[in-house]
């Protein structure tokens, strides 16, 4: 990733300051890095298809583009929530959802 822009950077500070909107970046950056501790664990092929998504105290979602993804990357779950577990994060649970990229 570049350098941030002025505008990131005014942005990036206004979430910091409010409270909820600074949750949500803090929960934001830590499924990001969530999704970069797993990603050298994925078939090269597999990897476009896939993308963080939420986390919460439930579940962390693990985004793929269609079914067969999903089905490869569920094949792939605990080998994947093992990775997690070594890099500080084994709760809470990983979820596989499909969601078409827009």
């Amino acid at each position: 990733m570049g350098t941030a822009t002025p505008q990131q950077l005014r942005l990036a500070a206004a979430l910091d300051s409010n409270e909820t909107l600074g949750s949500l970046l803090q929960r934001l950056r830590a499924s990001q890095a969530r999704l970069s501790a797993i990603l050298p664990l994925l078939p090269p092929t597999l990897k476009p298809h896939v993308r963080a998504g939420a986390l919460d105290d439930s579940a962390w979602l693990l985004l793929a583009d269609h079914a067969a993804a999903a089905a490869k990357l569920r094949q792939l779950a605990p080998a994947l929530q093992a990775a997690l577990a070594d890099a500080g994060w084994p709760e809470p649970p990983l979820r596989i959802k499909v969601s078409p990229p827009r």
